[in-house]
């Protein structure tokens, strides 16, 4: 999978899980102040992207030590998300 393809999933994702409330854009953050999320709606984002990727025949890991890691992580907008996820459904 493409980076935007997984960008697309995680945009409807996000849209589906907030109602579409909120206007959803690429550097949007997930966490944080700024972020329209609060921390359960993370985990249903995450939990919803771990069902797609099984439809796509890979896992999609979101509680590596990696991944929770301030610096490094995944969560700081849906652009970084959509990296990841993409570059995990390349490991399958």
């Amino acid at each position: 999978m493409d980076k935007t393809s997984s960008k697309k999933i995680i945009i409807k994702v996000i849209s589906k899980i907030l109602d579409k409330k909120f206007k959803i854009i690429d550097d949007m953050k997930l966490i944080g102040a700024e972020s329209p999320l609060d921390s359960m709606k993370l985990v249903e984002i995450c939990v919803s992207l771990e069902d797609i990727a099984e439809q796509h025949n890979f896992e999609f890991i979101w509680t590596s030590e990696a991944t929770m890691s301030k610096t490094n992580s995944i969560f700081r907008s849906i652009d970084s998300l959509a990296e990841e996820f993409a570059n995990q459904s390349k490991t399958k």
